[in-house]
């Protein structure tokens, strides 16, 4: 029996450039030689498709794969941008399709498609636009005070791996965040700072004999300088991971539930990560990640570990999922 062609698709032209390198590696590491002939597809800060370590056309690189597997992350590979490039040369992908991956990418969107889960909050948050706010950044900033109060934390409106965050403890401070904000990104939203344990849950699809199987919820611990898991310590040693989380009975059932709405209404496909917060005031849903880290520090690999589930078989099943779907398709 022939092995099945996979290309591994990884870096990309976003801030998240070095952890895809590193996803897509333990991604090349853990897929069977036996079962797989394996194509390394880097495609470059610049957007520059390579393979075998020259520039290459994407319609070449693609051209004898029978999956790709995707392991870039942020705006362009969880964007659907990538994914439109796989749909017109109609090759399997393991993974959310484009029009999940674009309401996922955009934080406001999906906040507003999910709307109400069960026992799970929302943080007050405000969408702001550079083009609106540059004219009056205290009226913005007016506006956000007068839906919640302070501390705020300031996101890309699009990216993930917490790449661009900063937070504001005070509405003073909040003009002067705003526009080191904008240095970077034209559209920022802006939460409400919830205050609590660090909590994620992953979904896999069609996993032991369950559509939406839930993982266990992974808690996590940053040191106690720091006030969230930005993405400097999302990659270091230093926080710790619990799997499962010190987390109620109660509270690892709402995150799995929360967990499987988010996935289903957003219409997403084969696996996702919903992030949340679990606060004396309730569990609050921050984002979802559709192509979620699979470096040896991520979360999605500690939560298969919990569940006795390798990696390469973790592997095996995204590239049953991509075939099974594309045949769907």
């Amino acid at each position: 029996m022939s092995r099945l062609h996979v290309g591994v698709l990884r870096g990309g032209p976003s801030s998240e450039y070095d952890v895809s390198l590193a996803s897509g590696a333990a991604v090349l590491e853990n897929l069977s030689e036996d079962k797989y002939d394996v194509t390394d597809i880097l495609i470059s800060r610049d957007g520059k498709w390579h393979s075998r370590g020259l520039p290459i056309p994407p319609e070449r690189a693609l051209q004898k794969l029978d999956v790709a597997l995707i392991a870039l992350h942020g705006e362009y590979g969880e964007d659907g941008s990538v994914q439109k490039i796989l749909n017109a040369y109609n090759i399997a992908y393991a993974g959310s399709g484009v029009l999940g991956s674009t309401l996922a990418m955009n934080k406001g969107q999906a906040k507003t498609r999910v709307g109400t889960l069960d026992g799970v909050k929302m943080p007050g948050h405000v969408v702001l636009h550079l083009e609106d706010v540059q004219d009056s950044l205290q009226e913005a900033v007016q506006n956000v005070f007068s839906k919640f109060g302070p501390g705020y934390i300031v996101k890309p409106l699009r990216g993930g791996s917490s790449v661009g965050i900063l937070v504001a403890d005070s509405i003073s401070a909040l003009p002067d965040v705003l526009a080191e904000a904008f240095e970077s990104t034209d559209s920022v939203i802006v939460e409400q700072f919830i205050q609590g344990r660090e909590g994620t849950c992953g979904i896999v699809e069609n996993l032991r004999n369950e559509q939406l199987y839930s993982l266990p919820p992974v808690e996590i611990i940053a040191p106690k300088t720091e006030g969230f898991w930005d993405y400097e310590s999302k990659y270091d040693d230093e926080h710790e991971l619990i799997c499962p989380g010190n987390f109620t009975t109660a509270e690892k059932q709402i995150m799995q539930n929360a967990a499987r709405s988010v996935h289903n209404t957003l219409g997403l496909r084969h696996y996702s990560r919903s992030d949340f917060i679990v606060a004396p005031s309730g569990i609050y849903f921050l984002e979802v990640n559709t192509l979620p880290g699979l470096t040896p520090t991520s979360l999605l690999p500690k939560s298969l570990e919990s569940i006795g589930m390798t990696f390469p078989d973790f592997l095996d099943h995204l590239v049953e999922l991509a075939l099974m779907q594309h045949r769907v398709v």
